[in-house]
């Protein structure tokens, strides 16, 4: 069997604490293979992205460069990409040689979910390479 290479890891964040989460497994993993981290952030709008805070004035994407640094990424990269976060991503990881997602979720389901779904679910459906969701309720 072909041993697999993960090289470029890539983890979306939208400033939320489910996207925390999976930045720390992202890291854990960067960690451990070797790989190079790349932190994506769609600036299309989301219902989650409406539903959160405004980031703060500081740079929220740079703060989550330099929390990966300390937590131990050997290498990361920061991209920001325009349109719907999904297809951003979809998008993003096909066009950049992405060997892995891992990402958060914010594990809700409503009415509006079950009829269009959620970002992480069509992310699930439609990348061409494996994806890693982390369950809110997980704990290190």
């Amino acid at each position: 069997m072909k041993t697999l290479e993960w090289n470029k890891i890539c983890c979306p964040v939208d400033f939320s604490e489910p996207a925390r989460t999976g930045l720390r497994v992202a890291v854990d993993l960067c960690r451990r293979l070797g790989s190079e981290l790349v932190l994506l952030h769609s600036t299309g709008v989301s219902k989650i992205a409406q539903e959160l805070p405004p980031a703060p004035d500081e740079a929220p994407l740079a703060a989550l460069e330099e929390e990966a640094r300390r937590l131990g990424a050997p290498r990361v990269t920061v991209a920001e990409v325009a349109g719907l976060p999904e297809v951003a991503i979809i998008d993003y990881a096909g066009a950049n040689g992405i060997d892995l997602i891992v990402m958060g979720t914010h594990g809700r389901v409503d009415r509006e979910q079950m009829l269009t779904g959620s970002v992480s679910a069509g992310v699930v459906r439609s990348a061409a390479c494996p994806v890693l969701i982390v369950h809110p309720g997980w704990r290190e």
